[in-house]
């Protein structure tokens, strides 16, 4: 039976692990022979056919505005002032999400990560009201709880925390996307949910060096004997990124640079003017190369703009010291492109990862002699980084791929039919 599906997020636009996840569903579904359809604040590429409000976004000024009185010390009269804003923007956002649905005539809602983290309290109230009424079937994809976030930790809202973030209604079915969330989610609020782990295309070769990419070093100030040393995330603390700066640091490389490919300003630049000042002082050359990379290759203002799959194949490593992730899609490329990667041994990495027996140069939370040692080695060895990286390639392509996660939407639909 085909059906005609919606996504609801507060963006779905971008190389953000949600709205990644989000075009890999969407392919599978359009695959299985469903129609997709997509909400959010702000929309873009495989997504921007959709339908945009504003007030879904975590960044429109109403809602940022809630979020910084919600999240800190208040008084109880603050706090009864902040409960009567949430109900009202929430009621100002059913109609709309409402309409969404039911001119669409959506058989089924997959609302991605916003009944999970609060970066949008209003949209939480709003869609958990929405779904209790109508009844609608939904698959609420968690990718990050407020409980693993320190800045969610004080609040004047636990009660909205506790019954929207996420709801327990019997027309939902929860997705976690590791272990550590199924077994806390189950924990704190006695919810069930299925694991879906982060995918990706390894049914389809990776692509390599073309004739538009083949400048991408050229164009960062490299030469032919330089070494590129890859950073694929934001500029966030979480991503551990002075962990990269003291390994090139160590590796003590006359012609190396750090590259970080994302943006800096998600949560302040407070972290990455602190970077910056521990790479000069271990004489690293940090580069933020995000105003280079975009969803799509173009031109701008006489220059080109590369996509992520233009940078990996340049990489010479690949450097994710994370200190948390939800799962990890930056590792998952870096496997697809069979890049040499330095890893940190972050918790869901060690449940749910490592277990499968991938190979990487692991930190465990610092960088070691050893790490830096067998860094320095590896550099001198392609024949076994190439048989590193094709072993890894392999256990990814069973365990991580869209036949993966075709099998999880069966399994989830199974239970909506």
């Amino acid at each position: 039976m085909t059906m005609r599906i919606g996504f609801i997020s507060t963006r779905l636009m971008g190389t953000d692990g949600v709205s990644l996840e989000v075009e890999k569903w969407s392919r599978v579904l359009q695959r299985m022979g469903h129609q997709v359809f997509f909400c959010a604040g702000e929309l873009g590429g495989y997504a921007g056919s959709g339908e945009i409000i504003p007030e879904l976004h975590f960044r429109h000024p109403a809602i940022f505005q809630i979020n910084q009185r919600a999240f800190g010390d208040a008084t109880p009269q603050e706090a009864n002032s902040i409960h009567e804003a949430i109900h009202a923007f929430a009621d100002e956002i059913r109609p709309r999400l409402a309409h969404f649905i039911h001119a669409n005539q959506l058989d089924v809602i997959i609302v991605q990560n916003v009944l999970a983290i609060p970066m949008n309290l209003p949209l939480g109230v709003c869609l958990t009201d929405l779904i209790e009424e109508t009844k609608i079937p939904t698959i609420a994809h968690h990718h990050d709880f407020y409980w693993e976030r320190q800045r969610y930790q004080a609040s004047a809202v636990p009660d909205i925390l506790d019954s929207c973030f996420p709801p327990q209604l019997p027309t939902i079915q929860h997705i976690t996307i590791n272990s550590i969330a199924q077994h806390r989610l189950k924990a704190r609020r006695g919810i069930d949910s299925l694991v879906v782990p982060n995918v990706h295309d390894f049914a389809t070769p990776p692509p390599g060096i073309d004739d538009y990419n083949r400048d991408f070093r050229h164009s960062l100030g490299l030469q032919d004997r330089d070494i590129m040393i890859l950073q694929p995330t934001r500029v966030i603390q979480r991503k551990g990124i002075e962990l990269s700066i003291e390994l090139v640091n160590r590796l003590n490389l006359p012609n190396a640079s750090l590259f970080i490919t994302h943006r800096a300003d998600d949560e302040g630049f407070f972290y990455w003017n602190w970077l910056q000042r521990e790479a000069v002082s271990m004489k690293v050359h940090l580069v933020l190369i995000d105003q280079l990379i975009a969803d799509e290759r173009s031109m701008s203002n006489g220059h080109k703009i590369y996509t992520l799959w233009d940078a990996y194949p340049h990489a010479d490593l690949v450097t994710y010291p994370s200190l948390y992730e939800g799962f990890g899609n930056a590792l998952l490329e870096t496997i697809y492109f069979k890049r040499l990667a330095v890893v940190n041994r972050y918790p869901v990495y060690v449940a749910d990862l490592a277990p499968l027996g991938f190979e990487f140069v692991e930190l465990e939370g610092f960088v070691g002699e050893g790490a830096v040692r067998q860094v320095s080695e590896l550099f001198h060895n392609p024949d076994q980084v190439r048989q590193m990286t094709d072993k890894n390639y392999r256990i990814a392509q069973e365990h991580f791929s869209l036949g993966t996660l075709e099998k999880k939407i069966k399994e989830l639909f199974a239970n909506i039919a």
